[in-house]
């Protein structure tokens, strides 16, 4: 997709650091330090030294990964280089889960797959207290294929915010007092996953997967994860104000955060469930609090 739409002041909002996450301090480690692979072995890939992976989608197979560890608040970032060309019916994603049955907390990065030429769709989605049902779609306003570019989720006591080369794109605060649930008692692992979604991944489930393109590949590196693990150090967790993803900074985007936010929103949102009256023709509570 070409960056034909990308104003240049959206150009200088980034060349003068928005709000660069990537300033603070930051933890990349190996693929083995932190993560294990949980669905077919044999279609990842250690690359660099461990310092990178590739996933591997073919007939036989998708692949996923998970961290070694579950955490309770905090930040983590990877960074991608997804299915090149003919992508369609598939997804790529990148989510952290609380792995319960029932009362699930999960926030999710779901990258959708397209026909050569179309723009890359990501797909975000918040679980609270076992209630999920809130997608947001954007479609990026690069090529996500060409290179690798930084996802990252925040998570703290105010809110939970999806960036995109610390662009934000999708925030969801903390609106207990108002009695919307928000994920903040269980601790939530790291996951990824590649596998064929053609029953609704591209336009609906129209566009179907083209085996003939595969295997279709995936690239990650980068791997940060910062929060309090669980089980883990204990001060961690009791005194939140010590970490640095709880301090005022992080409340709340910036003003020039706000901006990009609306940015994305104006320019690049193609759905939002607070928005979709068939599905909702009251909208839900936390559409009525604001984003």
């Amino acid at each position: 997709m070409e960056h034909k739409n990308l104003s240049i002041n959206f150009l200088l909002f980034l060349l003068l650091g928005a709000f660069n996450l990537s300033n603070v301090l930051a933890r990349p480690a190996t693929f083995l330090q932190d993560f294990r692979i949980t669905w077919s072995d044999n279609h990842i890939k250690q690359l660099d030294g461990g310092r990178g992976i590739q996933l591997i989608l073919d007939q036989s197979s998708g692949c996923g990964f998970a961290s070694r560890k579950q955490y309770l608040f905090g930040h983590v970032s990877m960074k991608i280089k997804l299915i090149p060309g003919d992508s369609a019916g598939t997804v790529a994603a990148f989510y952290m889960n609380s792995d319960t049955d029932t009362v699930r907390d999960e926030l999710d990065f779901e990258f959708l797959g397209n026909r050569s030429g179309h723009p890359y769709t990501v797909q975000t989605n918040v679980y609270a207290h076992g209630k999920g049902d809130r997608e947001q779609r954007v479609n990026l306003w690069f090529d996500p294929a060409a290179d690798f570019h930084t996802y990252s989720i925040l998570w703290n006591h105010h809110h939970v915010a999806f960036f995109v080369d610390n662009v934000p794109i999708r925030v969801y605060k903390n609106n207990e007092a108002r009695g919307i649930p928000y994920p903040k008692s269980q601790p939530m692992g790291i996951y990824s996953t590649l596998w064929e979604a053609d029953d609704w991944a591209t336009r609906g489930g129209l566009e179907k997967i083209d085996w003939n393109k595969a295997p279709f590949f995936a690239y990650y590196k980068d791997f940060d994860i910062e929060g309090c693990d669980v089980p883990g150090r204990r001060t961690c967790i009791s005194n939140p104000n010590n970490n640095w993803w709880e301090g005022p900074a992080f409340r709340q985007l910036s003003a020039k955060q706000a901006r990009l936010y609306r940015w994305v929103r104006m320019n690049h949102m193609i759905y939002d469930y607070c928005t979709d009256k068939s599905r909702y023709p009251v909208p839900p509570r936390e559409c009525l609090a604001g984003y």
